[in-house]
Protein backbone atom coordinates (compact mmCIF):
# COMPACT_ATOMS: atom_id res chain seq x y z
CA UNK A 1 0.00 0.00 0.00
CA UNK A 2 1.20 3.35 -0.98
CA UNK A 3 1.41 5.66 1.97
CA UNK A 4 1.34 9.60 0.97
CA UNK A 5 3.26 11.96 2.50
CA UNK A 6 2.37 15.68 1.55
CA UNK A 7 0.69 16.33 4.61
CA UNK A 8 3.48 15.06 7.45
CA UNK A 9 6.08 16.83 5.09
CA UNK A 10 4.37 19.90 4.44
CA UNK A 11 4.13 20.59 8.69
CA UNK A 12 7.63 19.34 9.00
CA UNK A 13 8.68 22.74 6.46
CA UNK A 14 6.44 25.02 7.74
CA UNK A 15 8.10 24.29 11.09
CA UNK A 16 11.22 24.70 9.85
CA UNK A 17 9.99 28.09 8.04
CA UNK A 18 8.20 29.57 11.10
CA UNK A 19 12.01 29.69 12.91
CA UNK A 20 13.55 31.77 10.05
CA UNK A 21 11.55 34.70 10.33
CA UNK A 22 13.41 37.82 9.39
CA UNK A 23 15.79 35.67 7.18
CA UNK A 24 15.65 36.69 3.28
CA UNK A 25 15.70 34.94 -0.04
CA UNK A 26 17.15 30.97 -0.57
CA UNK A 27 17.59 31.04 3.76
CA UNK A 28 14.05 31.40 3.72
CA UNK A 29 12.34 29.44 0.74
CA UNK A 30 14.39 26.56 0.37
CA UNK A 31 14.28 23.84 2.28
CA UNK A 32 17.67 22.56 2.04
CA UNK A 33 19.30 26.03 2.86
CA UNK A 34 16.71 27.04 5.51
CA UNK A 35 17.43 24.11 7.42
CA UNK A 36 21.33 24.69 7.36
CA UNK A 37 20.20 28.47 8.59
CA UNK A 38 18.30 27.01 11.54
CA UNK A 39 21.25 25.09 12.36
CA UNK A 40 23.87 27.88 12.54
CA UNK A 41 21.14 30.03 13.91
CA UNK A 42 20.45 27.57 16.86
CA UNK A 43 24.58 27.32 17.20
CA UNK A 44 25.10 30.90 17.19
CA UNK A 45 22.45 31.08 19.70
CA UNK A 46 24.11 28.82 22.00
CA UNK A 47 27.46 30.53 21.55
CA UNK A 48 25.53 33.79 22.15
CA UNK A 49 24.48 32.60 25.56
CA UNK A 50 28.11 31.52 26.64
CA UNK A 51 29.70 34.52 25.58
CA UNK A 52 27.00 36.97 27.48
CA UNK A 53 28.12 35.48 31.03
CA UNK A 54 31.77 36.47 29.84
CA UNK A 55 30.89 40.12 28.87
CA UNK A 56 29.11 40.26 32.19
CA UNK A 57 32.01 39.22 34.42
CA UNK A 58 34.08 41.24 32.61
CA UNK A 59 31.68 44.13 33.39
CA UNK A 60 31.05 43.57 36.95
CA UNK A 61 35.40 44.08 37.00
CA UNK A 62 35.49 46.73 35.14
CA UNK A 63 33.18 48.37 38.00
CA UNK A 64 34.59 46.70 40.88
CA UNK A 65 38.00 48.36 39.16
CA UNK A 66 36.96 51.82 38.41
CA UNK A 67 34.82 51.92 42.37
CA UNK A 68 38.37 50.47 43.92
CA UNK A 69 40.62 53.15 42.33
CA UNK A 70 38.33 55.88 43.51
CA UNK A 71 38.78 54.97 47.21
CA UNK A 72 43.04 54.12 46.62
CA UNK A 73 42.60 50.28 45.61
CA UNK A 74 43.31 48.28 42.39
CA UNK A 75 41.00 45.59 41.48
CA UNK A 76 43.68 42.81 42.42
CA UNK A 77 44.07 44.28 45.88
CA UNK A 78 40.71 44.72 46.68
CA UNK A 79 39.96 40.83 45.47
CA UNK A 80 42.81 39.63 47.17
CA UNK A 81 42.39 41.47 50.23
CA UNK A 82 38.13 40.58 50.80
CA UNK A 83 39.94 36.93 50.19
CA UNK A 84 42.33 37.15 53.36
CA UNK A 85 39.63 38.90 55.28
CA UNK A 86 37.18 35.78 54.03
CA UNK A 87 34.72 37.96 52.99
CA UNK A 88 32.83 35.94 50.82
CA UNK A 89 31.26 38.33 48.31
CA UNK A 90 31.19 37.23 44.27
CA UNK A 91 31.94 39.95 41.23
CA UNK A 92 28.40 40.69 40.34
CA UNK A 93 26.72 41.83 44.21
CA UNK A 94 30.11 43.69 44.67
CA UNK A 95 29.63 45.36 41.79
CA UNK A 96 25.79 45.93 41.95
CA UNK A 97 26.96 47.60 45.76
CA UNK A 98 29.89 49.52 44.17
CA UNK A 99 27.24 50.84 41.75
CA UNK A 100 23.97 51.13 43.57
CA UNK A 101 25.31 51.81 47.15
CA UNK A 102 28.68 53.50 47.87
CA UNK A 103 28.75 53.96 50.96
CA UNK A 104 28.31 50.61 51.51
CA UNK A 105 31.00 50.21 48.93
CA UNK A 106 33.47 52.32 51.49
CA UNK A 107 32.84 50.27 54.20
CA UNK A 108 33.91 46.90 52.41
CA UNK A 109 37.18 48.71 51.32
CA UNK A 110 38.17 50.36 54.60
CA UNK A 111 37.71 46.65 55.65
CA UNK A 112 39.62 45.24 53.31
CA UNK A 113 42.35 47.92 53.70
CA UNK A 114 42.83 47.41 57.73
Amino acid sequence: MRIKRGKTVRRKHKAIKAKLKGFIKSRRSSIKRAKEATIKRLCRAYEGRRKRKRDLRALWIIRLNAAAREEGLTYSKLISGLKKKRIELDRKILAEIAVNRPETFKKIVEEVKK
